[in-house]
């Protein structure tokens, strides 16, 4: 597994980020956000579902658990937060085996239904108001996207 790290000091920078990882994006993509509460999440995948092509208002689907929408590609919204392990199964294979693109925030609620081939994502922020980023490649096709993404961000 590769993981990369980034910081953002700007609402810029997770624009940047967001719209980054977005355009690489093919359909059949499953990205987990875990970070403590007010740390971005719901901030990051607003810029990424724009980043798809997304439009109107993208907001956390914590009561709701998915949200859907259109844009380049289908995407789904996902926030766990409310689920617990016993839960029922609420169909997770028909959300991560196609060709959509999936964010899910608070992934740890459900890693028994996760596929294995992922990015990794946390957001934490440090002592200064910064957000630290640490992306996580299961698999060589995702280390190739986030090396090409670092490598791009580096750049600007």
């Amino acid at each position: 597994m590769t993981m990369h790290q980034f910081n953002w000091t700007t609402l810029e920078d997770t624009i940047s980020h967001a719209q980054a990882l977005a355009s690489r994006m093919q359909g059949g993509e499953v990205i987990t956000l875990e970070g403590d509460l007010g740390a971005g999440k719901t901030t990051w995948t607003k810029y990424f579902a724009a980043g798809l092509g997304v439009e109107g208002n993208v907001n956390s689907p914590t009561f709701t658990i998915v949200k859907e929408y259109e844009g380049r590609l289908p995407f789904y919204h996902m926030d766990v937060y409310r689920l617990t392990d016993s839960e029922e199964d609420l169909g997770w294979d028909d959300y991560f085996d196609g060709h959509a693109v999936s964010v899910v925030e608070w992934a740890q609620y459900i890693d028994y239904a996760l596929p294995d081939d992922r990015i990794e994502m946390t957001i934490r922020l440090s002592d200064k108001g910064d957000r630290i980023c640490t992306m996580t490649a299961t698999s060589k096709r995702y280390q190739q996207v986030l090396e090409e993404m670092a490598h791009d961000l580096a750049r600007d």
